[in-house]
């Protein structure tokens, strides 16, 4: 399936997925000045200011978060807890998300870009 909009990918998963998709991409969204806009690039939702900013998916057992490899690179101590890869983050269906790693994440990524 080719997804169109944030609301049909997240709509395409099991409810007890929609719930945490939701809650994740509730809080990207306000941690994101108010002008990035939701697309869907690779098929996976993402968020946009002149590039890219971050990206996520629904995977089996986690919710992956993909916010490039720099961000992954200056955060590796506070990620080494976690599974990780040189550009994407795994966050556990069955943890809580570890919202200030994410908030610094974000921050990073934006000035990054120039915002």
């Amino acid at each position: 399936m080719t997804y169109k909009s944030h609301d049909q990918y997240i709509a395409s998963f099991n409810e007890e997925i929609q719930f945490k998709l939701i809650d994740f991409h509730s809080y990207l969204k306000k941690l994101l000045p108010k002008n990035c806009e939701e697309i869907i690039s690779y098929n996976m939702p993402a968020f946009k200011l002149k590039q890219i900013v971050v990206y996520f998916a629904a995977h089996k057992n986690h919710i992956g978060f993909y916010p490039t490899s720099k961000p992954i690179k200056f955060f590796k101590e506070e990620l080494k807890n976690i599974k990780h890869s040189k550009g994407a983050i795994q966050l556990p269906y069955n943890s809580s998300i570890p919202e200030e790693l994410i908030k610094k994440i974000v921050e990073f990524r934006l000035k990054e870009l120039g915002f």
